[in-house]
């Protein structure tokens, strides 16, 4: 552990443990073997070939899935050090949460859910959650990771009340009891989740500069944006007559820390008010790790700027209609043709949950190549 823990941060002696029992390691706690098997499993390394917002084959120097879940585990730990909260916990959660997530970012994930509508539908989370626990084969007695029922938690951000009833029935006291309860994850998980919200902020405002879809003088009219930009030009005069990249990084830079500080002076006011005895008394409070007013305000301008500016800029839509339209015609070839798949897939008795994981496991060139293979068509021509 590298610094020591808050009563009511998430200590991995009282963990609620693994779904499997297993020996304990020499020289790792529970939680730093959860982040282990993230790092070296099959589902992490494909997230370096999947879209955050730009399609792989845009440009190498766009986040992909993976840098976006590195950035989260950075400012992760940042916050919970300075919280005393679980590091290696939070590192964890941020390193698997999208694990799940498929070819072609939203666009995919949205086209996915519409395949399986008469099967049970798509969400990422629920995805993330399924790869650790089922579809990662690396053990010779269990399918999946067989992670900590914390990690476990944390990858599981939101879940449909009839999903979770199902869920308890077949893991009771599980990780669907809370949201039938109304009890909060960990505040290792509330702190994953708002980096998350944090790093996207921050890093699609870098990407969609570079990409020319944005300008300063658009970022400008956000408020959030604006502050800090001036800041930066007051501090350093010479900025002004700078190239935009130094500019924006700058801009960025101070937003991503006033965002940090925020988070952890805010919270820390809640968790000292709060006072909970420990991890479990903090799950049956409101959520204590969060944003001020004002920020979280300023958060939300944010968020809904880069949604109209940025998510649904008409370059950005053309491409991902795309990315939607190979997930439909993969699911419908492999569907028909069963035998296309690996045989493991093929043979499932639910073949089309089994076609499901298979296209959401895929990355963006593999599923590019796919279909061309099964089409003949080439939609993304300069991905091959």
């Amino acid at each position: 552990m590298n610094a020591p823990l808050a009563p009511w941060a998430s200590w991995p002696q009282r963990s609620r443990g693994r779904r499997r029992a297993e020996p304990a390691a020499p020289t790792r706690d529970d939680f730093q073997r959860d982040r282990d098997r993230i790092v070296h499993s099959t589902a992490f390394r494909r997230l370096v070939y999947k879209t955050q917002v730009f399609l792989n084959h845009e440009g190498d120097l766009f986040r992909t899935r993976l840098t976006h879940s590195l950035e989260v585990a950075q400012l992760g730990r940042s916050i919970s050090r300075s919280l005393a909260l679980n590091e290696d916990l939070v590192e964890a959660i941020a390193l698997a949460h999208d694990l799940g997530h498929t070819p072609f970012g939203h666009a995919g994930q949205d086209a996915l859910n519409d395949c399986m509508a008469a099967h049970g539908g798509f969400e990422h989370n629920l995805q993330s959650l399924r790869v650790v626990d089922e579809l990662e084969q690396r053990y010779p007695d269990w399918d999946g990771l067989n992670l900590c029922f914390e990690t476990r938690e944390g990858v599981l951000k939101r879940c449909p009340l009839a999903l979770a009833q199902r869920m308890e029935q077949r893991e009771p006291g599980g990780v669907g009891q809370r949201f039938m309860l109304g009890h909060q994850a960990s505040l290792e998980a509330q702190l994953t989740n708002l980096a998350d919200e944090i790093a996207y902020n921050a890093h699609d405002v870098d990407d969609g500069v570079r990409s020319g879809l944005l300008s300063l003088d658009q970022l400008r009219g956000v408020a959030l944006f604006e502050r800090h930009f001036q800041d930066a030009m007051a501090a350093h005069p010479a900025l002004t007559g700078a190239t935009v990249k130094r500019q924006l990084a700058e801009t960025i830079r101070r937003m991503l820390s006033a965002q940090v500080y925020d988070v952890i002076d805010a919270s820390r006011a809640r968790l000292a008010e709060a006072a909970p005895e420990d991890a479990e008394a903090a799950r049956l409070l409101g959520p204590l790790i969060g944003f001020s007013a004002e920020m979280k305000q300023a958060s939300a301008d944010m968020k809904r700027f880069m949604f109209r500016e940025l998510y649904r800029h008409p370059q950005v839509v053309a491409t991902t209609e795309a990315g939607r339209q190979i997930i439909r015609d993969l699911f419908a070839a492999y569907l028909s043709a069963p035998a296309e798949m690996p045989d493991d897939y093929a043979q499932a008795a639910d073949l089309p949950r089994s076609v499901c994981d298979y296209i959401a496991g895929m990355t963006d060139r593999f599923a590019t190549r796919e279909h061309h293979r099964l089409t003949g068509q080439r939609l993304f021509p300069q991905a091959d």
